[in-house]
């Protein structure tokens, strides 16, 4: 039997609780699904997000489990990430919008970033877990849903209510039974 781990952030100082516990975990109860009124919050909490201009460089494509969208969604993940990510409640296809009418956006993928920031907030005040991804075939994943132009697949979401890491299997558990590292403050800073 695994020895619990604690997840909360050991913070060099004080910081709100709701990310000072946050962490992506590949855990999920498969048995819950988000509300309408969850879902409204993730995407209103992201609309709110900073963005140069004000131009909101982001779509999403919300893939909740059981549909056939999930599936498709689920189809263009590494293998690795399959494996956990059938268990979450919902797929979210994060999409980068590079240009819109006034030409290229070259801050769209520092904006799109803020409103993951802020999404992955929101459902942490909601009892619920956001895990990102990188692991998937964005090629595949444009096709499939008929993703072209400026929109570019830039991350894929599962979000779901946090399950028991104990029950993960080994080969993706590694990240759930560690304890939680960051690089020091002193090491994030560039000192001239």
């Amino acid at each position: 039997m695994t020895a619990s781990i604690d997840r909360h952030a050991q913070t060099a100082a004080p910081i709100h609780p709701l990310l000072a516990s946050r962490h992506s975990t590949r855990a999920f109860t498969p048995e819950v699904d988000l509300t309408d009124e969850q879902v409204t919050a993730l995407l209103e909490a992201a609309r709110w997000a900073p963005s140069a201009g004000n131009t909101q460089p982001w779509r999403f494509l919300l893939a909740r489990r059981e549909t056939g969208e999930f599936k498709r969604v689920l189809d263009c993940l590494n293998p690795g990430n399959r494996d956990w990510a059938a268990h979450a409640s919902a797929l979210l296809v994060a999409v980068r919008t590079d240009a819109n009418a006034k030409g290229p956006l070259s801050h769209a993928a520092y904006d799109l970033g803020q409103a993951m920031a802020h999404l992955t907030f929101q459902a942490a005040a909601e009892g619920l877990t956001v895990r990102q991804m990188g692991g998937f075939d964005a090629a595949a994943l444009a096709a499939e849903f008929d993703l072209e132009g400026p929109l570019v697949p830039t991350t894929v979401a599962a979000i779901g209510v946090p399950g028991d890491a104990a029950s993960l299997p080994e080969s993706v558990a590694g990240p759930d039974r560690t304890p939680r590292r960051r690089l020091s403050i002193d090491e994030l800073l560039i000192r001239p």
